[in-house]
């Protein structure tokens, strides 16, 4: 009997060390994100996904410049700690979903889903079929229903799952093969999943491109390896003959700079979100510790993103440029918006005495602007 007491005591006692001691605070600043671990490259930590502000987190262990946050039971990720403040919010044991509406305007369809806390999540791009899939972290299902109007134009059909106690997914099929891109963000305590439709009319003269000459001001980038002349200056001459090219061809033209002008990335992405194009195109030459690599590239982050990287590069191989690949999962804070196809060009090897002869080149910088061009229509060729 003694025995069977001591046993339940300790059990007992178990349970009760065993609850995770954790700090409750809310997400802050501009582009809040998590990463999956804790390693580093010169992006940075793999990124997980942004965050919107004031999404509900909790903090578990703090390891150097990082917070490492319990999303549910199963999962956790690092929150930098400058996008993290501490509040004394009472955590709730579980949270439940509500209902959902969906419904479209002229430009978006909408996934509104009712939650009883801003939760965190994560979205991702899936091909063939083309999908939408978002986690909502610490979240348990209590959706009864789904109200769905005839306004949508992107959706097909939206579902839920409960993959894990904790973790509830939403499931969004489109109508299209090629991702336009969506945005995830908080209207109040409802999740709101955008999702762009696919433009009416797929020619040039009817879509919006934004173009980003890559570095600028204060940043110079690479320099050439001969002449050491400036990576940020020969990004916008290169900029403005890929916006020469779409304007000839009747496109609106959005350039986060025209100038040399200083930019961070966080404003960049900013300017470019606020134009709401319907894709970017980034620009930067290339550089390596060995003068013997050359060639030209491009980079994406999302699967369903790929296909606008890859018809932009097939055409740069025309320029006679050596291939040094299309990259994807790029860790580049351009490549990570998820609202409009992106990819970033890397021309050439500031590093590489004949790409960089090439990159001084007048006539190069326009061929430039022309083939990536011929590359956007490629790409519109493909989805028509």
């Amino acid at each position: 009997m003694i025995r069977c007491m001591l046993l339940c005591c300790l059990l007992s006692l178990s349970k009760l060390f065993a609850q995770p001691v954790f700090i409750s605070g809310q997400t802050t600043g501009d582009y809040p994100y998590l990463d999956y671990g804790l390693g580093e490259d010169r992006l940075g930590g793999a990124k997980m996904t942004y965050l919107d502000t004031a999404v509900r987190v909790r903090v578990v262990d703090s390891v150097r410049s990082t917070y490492k946050v319990q999303l549910s039971t199963n999962h956790f990720a690092y929150l930098p700690k400058q996008h993290f403040r501490r509040d004394t919010a009472v955590w709730k044991p579980y949270h439940l979903t509500g209902s959902w509406h969906v419904s479209g305007d002229d430009r978006y369809d909408y996934v509104k889903i009712g939650l009883d806390e801003r939760l965190p999540y994560t979205s991702r791009q899936e091909i063939s079929p083309s999908r939408i899939v978002v986690d909502i972290f610490g979240a348990t299902s209590n959706t009864n229903w789904v109200t769905q109007l005839k306004t949508v134009k992107e959706i097909k059909n939206v579902y839920h799952e409960q993959i894990d106690d904790d973790v509830f997914r939403v499931i969004i099929e489109l109508q299209h093969p090629t991702h336009w891109g969506h945005s995830v963000y908080y209207e109040g305590r409802r999740l709101v999943v955008r999702i762009k439709q696919q433009p009416k009319s797929l020619k040039l003269k009817n879509l919006k491109i934004a173009i980003d000459a890559g570095h600028g001001g204060s940043n110079t980038g690479a320099r050439g390896l001969q002449t050491g002349i400036l990576e940020k200056d020969y990004t916008l001459l290169m900029a403005k003959a890929l916006q020469e090219e779409l304007t000839k061809k009747g496109a609106e033209v959005f350039m986060t700079r025209s100038t040399d002008t200083t930019l961070s990335m966080n404003e960049r992405l900013a300017l470019v979100q606020g134009s709401q194009p319907d894709l970017l195109i980034s620009i930067h030459l290339n550089s390596s510790g060995r003068a013997t690599v050359k060639g030209t590239s491009t980079y994406y982050r999302y699967i369903g993103f790929r296909p606008l990287s890859t018809a932009v590069l097939n055409e740069m191989y025309k320029l006679d440029l050596a291939d040094f690949g299309n990259i994807g999962s790029f860790n580049f804070t351009l490549n990570g918006a998820t609202d409009f196809p992106n990819t970033l060009v890397e021309v050439a090897f500031l590093s590489n005495a004949e790409d960089e002869a090439r990159i001084r080149d007048e006539k190069f910088q326009k061929n430039v602007g022309r083939q990536i061009r011929k590359g956007i229509e490629q790409w519109l060729k493909g989805i028509r």
